[in-house]
């Protein structure tokens, strides 16, 4: 049995009080929660992406359309990492919360689909997913299974099996513009929400970042779990600055067990 410090308790223990009593809780997640199952996150100094690459020059959606090759030689090991992820505990958590009817649905910043993986249902995907891949010239959709496979096998770039065009995963790049659909979505579900639980985000990417915000301004609670602070800890009605893997499982058992 895990030991927590006597803050973190008392936190987890409110934070679980607070799900309780919620009729529409959402949650939002980011990077730190899938970096438990191998998927490094962006800035965590030192480990992060960001440590080592300068995300414009390799993720931005200006260097996709100028030197795709260049785009595609960054991705390669973190497509590899992605596929071969597995959900960690605080997904399955969360999809155990969703099936007990404590959750309404699930905002995530990530990529990954391992929400899915893990039995999540009603999830938006605001920066996409590489579930998909779509052809830049003739926007013909591929499935990414068997396409991302051979790519990160033999690093040629995927190509468009109808017109041989290059294929882009249906991720959003920096400088690229949220799907809208997915944006009014994530922002409607933040608004109707009475409370909302940020897990593993340091709510430092606009606009999503924002959506607390907005849950906010609408007298909903907060509830944040992040491995550091962001910039609405002081408006947090609990915050836990711990392993989400392990503290979001935590909360969970005490909401569904007593």
């Amino acid at each position: 049995m895990i030991s927590f410090s006597a803050q973190t308790q008392t936190a987890i223990e409110f934070a679980a009080d607070l799900i309780r009593q919620s009729k529409r809780t959402v949650a939002l997640t980011g990077a730190g929660l899938s970096t438990p199952s191998g998927i490094p996150d962006f800035r965590s100094e030192g480990t992060g992406l960001w440590s080592h690459d300068e995300p414009m020059e390799v993720a931005s959606l200006h260097t996709f359309r100028t030197a795709p090759e260049k785009f595609f030689a960054w991705f390669r090991p973190l497509a590899g990492q992605i596929y071969n992820a597995q959900p960690n505990a605080a997904h399955l958590a969360l999809a155990a919360l969703e099936k007990a009817g404590k959750l309404v649905s699930i905002i995530t910043q990530n990529i990954d689909m391992l929400h899915q993986k893990a039995g999540s249902v009603s999830v938006v995907e605001t920066h996409g997913s590489i579930r998909t891949l779509s052809c830049t010239q003739c926007y013909h959709k591929v499935n990414a299974d068997q396409c991302v496979t051979n790519f990160v096998a033999t690093g040629l770039m995927p190509s468009c099996p109808k017109c041989g065009s290059t294929l882009k995963p249906d991720v959003i790049l920096f400088g690229e513009q949220l799907l809208q659909s997915a944006w009014s979505d994530a922002q409607q579900r933040a608004r109707q929400c009475d409370l909302m639980v940020v897990i593993g985000s340091s709510l430092e990417v606009l606009p999503v970042a924002g959506l607390p915000m907005q849950a906010l301004d609408r007298g909903a609670h907060l509830i944040i779990a992040n491995n550091s602070p962001t910039y609405l800890n002081v408006r947090a009605d609990a915050v836990i600055l711990e392993d989400v893997a392990v503290v979001i499982p935590a909360i969970v058992e005490r909401v569904l067990n007593g």
